[in-house]
């Protein structure tokens, strides 16, 4: 069984990594703004250092990205020459409601997202679009706390039947909260909680992980009444966990962590939570506000399909001085049977392939892998036709073993997988540390870790890879 015929090839990016424009066409300020590159990044996306304002002196990554704002008509065009079926974009919240609660939406920033649909749709490429990539616009965070206050299902709802009311017939693919585990990790940026001194941090989190679950489900259900040709997908940062060694306490560990990831998901494509979740709640004193309401809407309105990240699998265990590895916002023991990038994030496609089955035997519904890729430092090098070009043949090489991967999984294992879309398909600023030098995209984009640079684009050698391996549907890896 090869890949389907309509599989949807592409690339993925955020708003908040390569929008930039964060104050034009009436755009207001949000939590993604104000996570500083450098030391005190970790503890702001963290929400145990306050920053709800720009502050003078540091350095605002996302407040710029890569201008894709202005330049979104030259992106597009060249993800159009790689054969994009697919682009994965994500819609800035306070672009369309600056403050996050007024009345009306904001014209301009409606027509921006409009103009860019229209763009793809001249190409013949479909949006895939995540309706909240981390953003949250700030009033709602220093004025209702963020997504532990429930008020902000209803600021969702509305900003949800805006989008599908305007862009009905542009876009078809919806994910509702990207990589909605996050939460757990980097609560800041994922949610924009912040805590106060003495605060149940674990307690604040999975209160605003419920909030966002009904308001994912009520997004479904809207999704699917404006346009019934809509499909809506979850969204979490995936990745297996190995146990270190066969010890049975090792072997635990792991399925506790797998458990904590796919709680969000059960809830989302199951409709409820399971019975693991609910007797950790218990422990934890924990009153979810669970409204019989709330339960309604999660059982009737279960997404249609599952969508991931997938940068590497993980490792664990319950035994000391065991070697330390980072992934992501997740940190674990190191596998000593991978080898790892230069950011220490372990390389596993065969992982890939057993998270894959993990999802689809749990879930049996169709899965979509939005992020994979490798995030390295590029060299500019000439190209000898009087330009610039990078030689990412370890870039190659990685996405290579990942498309063999995913595969197998459709072709041995039967997996439906609907489509693929590596992530930074065009360079942009690192979520977890705000440097550009960490690049992941086929187009190489002028600019430093500084924010010094001309913003020009240039092809990367996995370019003309990446448009061969399109065109064959895969076949030509």
């Amino acid at each position: 069984m090869p890949l389907r015929n309509d599989f949807l090839w592409g690339g993925a990016t955020a708003a908040n990594q390569c929008e930039g424009a964060y104050n034009a066409g009436g755009r207001g300020l949000a939590n993604v703004d104000v996570i500083p590159h450098g030391p005190r990044r970790r503890a702001v996306m963290c929400g145990t250092e306050k920053m709800t304002e720009l502050e003078e002196g540091l350095y605002y990554p996302a407040l710029e990205g890569i201008d894709f704002y202005h330049h979104y008509k030259e992106d597009i065009r060249l993800f159009a020459e790689m054969g994009f079926k697919t682009f994965r974009l994500s819609i800035a919240w306070s672009r369309i409601f600056p403050m996050g609660d007024e009345a009306e939406p904001n014209e301009e920033g409606l027509a921006f997202y409009e103009d860019i649909f229209l763009e793809c749709k001249k190409y013949g490429i479909k949006p895939l679009v995540t309706i909240t990539h981390f953003d949250c616009p700030m009033h709602l965070i220093t004025e209702y706390g963020g997504w532990k206050n429930r008020e902000l299902i209803t600021f969702y709802k509305k900003l949800v039947t805006v989008l599908f009311t305007r862009y009905k017939g542009l876009v078809q693919y919806w994910l509702t909260f990207n990589e909605i585990n996050m939460i757990l990790h980097l609560p800041f940026m994922g949610a924009g909680l912040l805590f106060e001194e003495g605060e149940d941090q674990t307690k604040a989190k999975y209160l605003s992980a419920h909030h966002e679950l009904v308001a994912s489900a009520w997004a479904t259900k809207l999704a699917h009444e404006i346009d019934p040709a809509n499909q809506v997908g979850c969204m979490m940062a995936a990745g297996d966990f190995y146990p270190y060694s066969p010890l049975p306490e090792d072997v635990w560990a792991a399925k506790g962590k797998d458990r904590e990831n796919m709680m969000f998901i059960d809830v989302q494509a199951r409709g409820d939570y399971p019975a693991y979740a609910l007797k950790q709640f218990e422990r934890m004193g924990l009153d979810l506000g669970m409204t019989e309401e709330d339960e309604r809407i999660l059982r009737e309105n279960t997404v249609d399909f599952i969508s991931f990240s997938y940068y590497s699998s993980r490792c664990i265990t319950t035994q000391a001085n065991v070697g330390e590895s980072t992934g992501n916002a997740f940190k674990g023991t190191r596998n000593p049977y991978l080898k790892a990038s230069e950011w220490g994030w372990q390389i596993d496609p065969l992982g890939l392939r057993i998270t894959m089955n993990t999802l689809y035997d749990r879930y049996q519904k169709p899965l979509f892998i939005v992020e994979n890729g490798l995030g390295a430092k590029d060299e500019l090098i000439p190209d000898g036709k009087g330009s610039w070009t990078v030689d990412d043949t370890y870039r190659i090489e990685y996405l290579k073993a990942h498309i063999q991967a995913f595969k197998q999984a459709v072709e041995e294992d039967g997996v439906e997988l609907l489509g693929y879309t590596p992530w930074g398909c065009i360079d942009l600023v690192s979520a977890s540390t705000g440097e550009m030098s960490k690049r992941y995209g086929f187009i190489y984009v002028d600019r430093d870790d500084s924010g010094a640079g001309s913003m020009k684009r240039y092809k990367k050698k996995s370019f003309e890879w990446y448009k061969k391996v399109i065109a064959s549907n895969g076949e030509e890896v």
